[in-house]
C-alpha cells in the first residue's frame, strides 16, 4: 500500500474536508478530524494539519492539495524479502542503540504495533529515529508507552564490561538482548500473536541464531531481518525511539553522577571528557560509566599522561 502525507494549515484542512464530504466515513481514532474513502484511496485528516493518504491513488490525491508532498525515501535495505503490504501488517519491531557510544549503556527495545494502530503511531510523529531530534524523541516516547505493548532493556556499563571481558562480541550481546526483549513482548501479548517480527538487522540470520543457540527459549516464528528496518515498519521506528530515549535517560543519570555532561559517540570530545574524569575520579570510576574496551580509554590515558608530564 502506498502512503503519502501532507501538512496543511487549518483553513486548507477545512477545504479538503469539504471537498471529500460526499465520501465521508466515520473514523474515531485519536486526533482525527475527518476521514473519507474513495474507491482506491483512504484519506484521514488530523488536528495537527497532517493528512494521510493511503492506497493506489494516494499520490494523485495528495498532489491535488499540496506541492509539499513528503516523498517516501527509497530504501536500499538489505535482508529478508518482505511480504506484500508488510508496512500495514501487525508487527513486533526491535532495535538497539548505544553500541557506538563510549559513555553510557547499550539499550534494546521491542514493541508491538497492530495494523489498526499504525495511523495513530504515525500521527504521534514516529519515523526513523535518525530523522528525529533527541528532544522530540523524549516528547514522543511517553505517548508510545501509553498505547503500545513494549519491552526496554538497558545493559549498564559494569555488566557490559563484565560480559565483554568474557569474550562476548557486541553482536552476541545485541542478539541476546533482542531475543529477550521479543520474549517479553510476546509474553505480554499472549494469547495474541503478531503477523511478523522485524529485527533491525545487525548480523546475518545464521550468525544471529548462533549467538543465542544456548538460550532456553529462542524466538524464531515469523522473524524477519532487514537493514533500514525503521523505514519499513513503524514498529521498528517506534522501538528505535524507545531505545534511544532509554539511552538518553541513563546518560542523564550518569552525567549527574559524574558531575559533567557526558558526550555521545566516540570522538575527540569524548576523549577530553574521559581524561577529565580520569584525573578527578580515577580509572575504576571511569570503567563504571564507559565501554572500557573502546580505544577512547587508551586515548584518555594518553591525554592524562601528557598533562602530568608537562
Amino acid at each position: 500500500m502506498t502512503n503519502q502525507v501532507i501538512q496543511l494549515n487549518a483553513k486548507k484542512l477545512s477545504e479538503v474536508a469539504t471537498y471529500y464530504e460526499k465520501h465521508k466515513i466515520i473514523r474515531s481514532a485519536p486526533g482525527v478530524v475527518f476521514a473519507a474513502k474513495l474507491t482506491d484511496t483512504s484519506i484521514t485528516g488530523y488536528k495537527s494539519g497532517k493528512i494521510l493518504f493511503q492506497g493506489a491513488g494516494a499520490e494523485r490525491e495528495a498532489n491535488r492539495w499540496s506541492s509539499d508532498l513528503i516523498k517516501p525515501k527509497v530504501s536500499a535495505a538489505k535482508g529478508d524479502t518482505l511480504p506484500p503490504g508488510f508496512s500495514q501488517t501487525s508487527v513486533i519491531g526491535s532495535d538497539e542503540t548505544g553500541t557506538g557510544d563510549f559513555f553510557g549503556p547499550m539499550t534494546v527495545a521491542a514493541c508491538f504495533v497492530s495494523s489498526d494502530q499504525i495511523e495513530l503511531i504515525q500521527e504521534l510523529g514516529v519515523k526513523d529515529s535518525k530523522m528525529l531530534t533527541d528532544p522530540l524523541m523524549r516528547k514522543i516516547a511517553p505517548d508510545l508507552k501509553e498505547v503500545l505493548t513494549y519491552s526496554i532493556l538497558t545493559l549498564g556499563n559494569e555488566k557490559y564490561n563484565k560480559v565483554q571481558a568474557k569474550g562476548w562480541s557486541q553482536g552476541k550481546i545485541k542478539a541476546l538482548l533482542h531475543n529477550q526483549a521479543l520474549k517479553h513482548v510476546l509474553n505480554k501479548m499472549t494469547p495474541k500473536k503478531p503477523d511478523y517480527i522485524l529485527i533491525d538487522q545487525f548480523a546475518e540470520r545464521g550468525i544471529y541464531y548462533n549467538h543465542i543457540k544456548m538460550e532456553k527459549e529462542i524466538i524464531r516464528e515469523n522473524v524477519l531481518f532487514s537493514t533500514k528496518a525503521e523505514q519499513l515498519h513503524v514498529a521498528v521506528a517506534a522501538a528505535s525511539i524507545l531505545a534511544r530515549v532509554a539511552f538518553l535517560e541513563e546518560m542523564d543519570r550518569l552525567s549527574l553522577d559524574a558531575g559533567v555532561t557526558l558526550p555521545k559517540g566516540a570522538g575527540s570530545k569524548v576523549d577530553e571528557v574521559a581524561a577529565k574524569i580520569l584525573l578527578s575520579k580515577g580509572e575504576d570510576y571511569l570503567s563504571t560509566i564507559t565501554k572500557k574496551h573502546f580505544a577512547n580509554t587508551g586515548k584518555a590515558k594518553a591525554i592524562v599522561n601528557k598533562k602530568r608530564n608537562n
